[in-house]
């Protein structure tokens, strides 16, 4: 996977987290999966199709999650689960919003579909042309894990 891919992913990640949980953000463990993606908390995943085809899944600790959806409500306790997983919904089109600014600036055309709730317990590995990038962000409300999984359109090649 090119970094030329990835890095706007961790820089949009970063801004936003930061900003979300009113703390600094850490770049933890970085590691290569070829298993299934496993939940580790409450999670969404965006999907692209185009000049880039994949997709990201944004996974944060249960605390985190919390913390984020009472952030974005003015600091009140969350109402309910699903509106836990909403937040965490916009939180993935914020950081891929952020990221498709800079993929767009350097000439990649691509299509997102919107922001879904993963909620299996394993699922969507990669594939054999499709490598998974799992990055890990310590913040001080809990762990946020980013499973990007992307390569290059057919259209585009290498």
């Amino acid at each position: 996977m090119k970094m030329e891919l990835i890095q706007p992913f961790i820089n949009a990640a970063d801004a936003v987290l930061a900003q979300s949980l009113a703390g600094t953000a850490r770049m933890g463990e970085v590691s290569m999966e070829e298993e299934a993606y496993r939940r580790r908390g409450v999670a969404a995943v965006v999907t692209m199709r185009g000049d880039i085809e994949g997709r990201i899944i944004f996974d944060l600790e249960r605390q985190a999650a919390q913390k984020v959806a009472a952030t974005l409500a003015g600091g009140e306790t969350p109402e309910s689960e699903e509106w836990v997983r909403e937040t965490i919904c916009e939180l993935a089109n914020q950081v891929v919003g952020n990221a498709v600014c800079s993929l767009n600036d350097q000439g990649f055309h691509f299509r997102l579909q919107p922001p879904q709730v993963h909620s299996s317990e394993v699922g969507l590995a990669g594939s054999e042309d499709t490598e998974a990038l799992v990055m890990c962000f310590n913040t001080p409300s809990g762990r946020v894990f980013m499973n990007i999984a992307l390569r290059y359109g057919k259209d585009r090649g290498q």
